[in-house]
């Protein structure tokens, strides 16, 4: 449980992420499993230039503590409750046609 453990949520492939989108021009990405907001914020702070983060997590306790986390980009992250398997439904809530990027963890995991 993320939100009751001593220690940080650490997210996993944190490079592998980076790297894959550092010569990307993000300006709208989806993630379909959000968790604790560990790759977002790092992709955020690796693409000031992204005016659109859409988030989703089916746990209520990890967007909880994403929506911390990701404070201080709050004008420009949606967080949804949700499977990813929703993508569509989404995108078309947030008037998105496109993004410039994905990244989806296949796993469970439980913050709550």
């Amino acid at each position: 449980m993320c939100s009751k453990v001593a220690s940080p949520h650490i997210s996993v492939m944190k490079q592998e992420c980076l790297q894959f989108f550092s010569e990307c021009h993000l300006t709208v990405f989806f993630e379909g499993t959000v968790g604790a907001g560990g790759h977002a914020k790092m992709l955020l702070e690796e693409h000031p230039e992204m005016e659109r983060y859409i988030g989703c997590d089916q746990d209520p306790g990890a967007l909880s503590i994403a929506k911390e986390v990701l404070k201080p980009w709050a004008k420009k992250v949606y967080l949804e409750q949700g499977n990813f398997a929703d993508l569509d439904r989404m995108l078309k809530k947030h008037k998105v046609k496109e993004v410039d990027g994905f990244f989806l963890i296949w796993g469970c995991h439980l913050c709550s």
